[in-house]
């Protein structure tokens, strides 16, 4: 059932086997895996079904370097489906090489393999939306995708891995009915989670204390907790619930909110093709379901480890879009359009002249010389991405000049003093707000600029293109694009021993009995994917855990009666 908690009388004190908080991507996919189960849950989220300012506020904190990273309220939504809401649905597995310890990566090395979590895949790109779990390019469609570029064989990249696309799927509205039907499962809206409380020996979760925006409060009693609210909440819960240690639970080595990563990310270079437009693959393939596909440049392992340097993937871009020389109407439009274009995307259009005169007319007469190409790529995103349930996963728009940009997704290595810490402010509910402090290292920079070297030397041996980027310019994407905005990674890390991590390789709080953390927070490292999908998996096999803890298969049990909880529908 889906029930507002503002009908939950004051001081009331619930019971329940498991109690999830945060109801996103990793709260969500946890939660169903307990439908019509023999376990009670309750699932807690801080907003309605809607997002709400006075919600959302909740989020606010500050950023060091406001130049590098956005504020903490930006790229996410606090309400049922959490960030899914407004997350591209680019689905991308990890690889074996992120799980392993690599000595010129320090604090690498996961305490478990990527077969103990690849195996989860193929189930999670179900749950994502994203079709069947396969990820080759020769095998993905019937007859294989399209070449990337026809003829281009690389030494130092592989072109047969390819990123899959959901909807993207909300999961708070795929799964909101499944949830509603559920006899076992209570979502309660407008919860939030203001302190876990321990028992005095801080050995294992005693209570949660949970508050509404309207002052009421209650309490939770969990045999088991799973905190599953992003890789900045996940810190900040953990450090504000001090009430018997200082330091916040699982952090008694100061390690919670430390090692943070996001994404290495800009577009950079000019890839100039020699080849027929026509050779040059610049889009999306499909699946018989409609699934879109899409191929990319990944560093090969043996060249990461060769190079001794971090996992990186880049696709080709159209041309920086505020540049007026890539002579394209399309582009032109978007880039007079930035206004109306969300902060998300919006921030990337500021031109090396922003507001320049000059630089609007010489868009203005680009959409002018191509009135046509203009009107339907319009209609093409109205019909294929604005109207359609499956989206067109982005932009995309063959230049005119066949002269390209690379975008790239590069490795952030961890580093200690890249951190989530608790600021002075307080917010609404009395909870500190957040700090961040988030930082790259020199090793992260040589990563992007030996790959783009490298593929630079793959394009001019093939004779089919060349790619000139200058060192400068990969600084300026750096500056321009910081932290990847929404991939929040590594704040409560999993390890094989407490020394080295908040969590261990099943996802429970070093000291804490029955204390949780689902999500890409225990991500020890950030690979070069995009998290989500590697955080439903790594959530399934939480699940298939905690059956284990809970000692009975939640889908062979029968359903026993609901414990009592005053609650009231919502409806839809």
């Amino acid at each position: 059932m889906i029930s507002d908690a503002r009908s939950v009388p004051n001081g009331a004190v619930l019971n329940t086997d498991i109690c999830i908080i945060g109801a996103g991507a990793a709260g969500i996919t946890l939660a169903l895996q307990y439908v019509d189960s023999a376990h009670r849950v309750i699932l807690l989220e801080s907003g309605g079904l809607r997002p709400s300012r006075e919600t959302h506020e909740l989020y606010q904190g500050r950023v060091i370097r406001e130049d590098l990273h956005a504020p903490p309220d930006r790229y996410r939504v606090r309400c049922f489906g959490g960030s899914t809401r407004i997350w591209g649905g680019r689905c991308v597995p990890f690889d074996p090489i992120d799980f392993e310890k690599r000595p010129w990566i320090a604090e690498s090395g996961w305490p478990i393999s990527y077969d103990d979590v690849a195996q989860y895949y193929p189930e999670a790109t179900r749950i994502c939306e994203a079709g069947e779990g396969e990820y080759d390019a020769a095998r993905a469609i019937a007859g294989g995708m399209r070449p990337l570029v026809a003829g281009f064989a690389s030494e130092h990249f592989s072109l047969d891995g390819i990123e899959r696309f959901s909807c993207p799927t909300d999961f708070g509205q795929r799964y909101r009915e499944i949830l509603t039907r559920s006899a076992n499962v209570d979502v309660l809206l407008n919860a939030n989670c203001r302190e876990i409380i321990p028992t005095s020996d801080c050995s294992r979760v005693d209570r949660l204390d949970v508050a509404l925006l309207s002052g009421s409060t209650f309490t939770i009693v969990p045999k088991l907790v799973v905190i599953a609210v992003g890789g900045i909440e996940t810190p900040r819960l953990l450090l504000a619930s001090c009430r018997h240690n200082a330091a916040g639970i699982g952090n008694a080595r100061d390690l919670v909110g430390r090692h943070y990563m996001c994404h290495m990310a800009g577009t950079v270079g000019k890839l100039r093709f020699a080849t027929l437009r026509e050779n040059v693959v610049h889009g999306y393939d499909r699946t018989g379901g409609g699934v879109y596909l899409r191929r990319r440049l990944a560093l090969r392992p043996g060249v990461q480890r060769q190079q001794e340097i971090g996992n990186f993937v880049a696709r080709l871009h159209h041309p920086r879009i505020p540049d007026p020389s890539h002579r394209t109407g399309p582009l032109s439009a978007i880039y007079l359009a930035k206004h109306l274009i969300s902060y998300e995307y919006g921030k990337r259009l500021t031109g090396s002249n922003s507001g320049d005169w000059l630089e609007t007319l010489q868009h203005a007469k680009n959409v002018a010389r191509s009135p046509f190409a203009t009107l339907e790529f319009l209609l093409h995103w109205l019909g294929q991405h604005t109207l359609a349930k499956r989206k067109f996963p982005s932009l995309i728009v063959h230049p005119e000049t066949n002269v390209f940009s690379i975008e790239f997704n590069s490795e952030q290595s961890p580093l200690f003093e890249s951190r989530v810490s608790l600021s002075p402010e307080r917010d609404a509910l009395g909870m500190q707000r957040v700090s961040i402090d988030w930082r790259y290292s020199d090793h992260d920079i040589h990563t992007i600029s030996r790959a783009l070297d490298l593929m630079r030397r793959d394009f001019a041996a093939s004779g089919l293109a060349e790619l000139d980027y200058g060192e400068e310019e990969l600084g300026e994407a750096i500056t321009r694009d910081g932290a990847l905005g929404g991939h929040h990674i590594g704040t409560a890390r999993m390890a094989a021993n407490p020394q080295q991590g908040v969590v261990d390789r099943d996802c429970r709080v070093f000291g804490m009995e029955n204390l949780f953390v689902a999500g890409s927070a225990v991500f020890p490292t950030s690979s070069q994917a995009n998290p989500t999908l590697t955080i439903v998996a790594l959530t399934l096999r939480l699940a298939r855990h905690l059956r284990h803890v809970l000692d009975q298969p939640p889908m062979e049990a029968a359903v026993r009666p609901r414990a009592e909880l005053p609650s009231t529908p919502v409806g839809a």
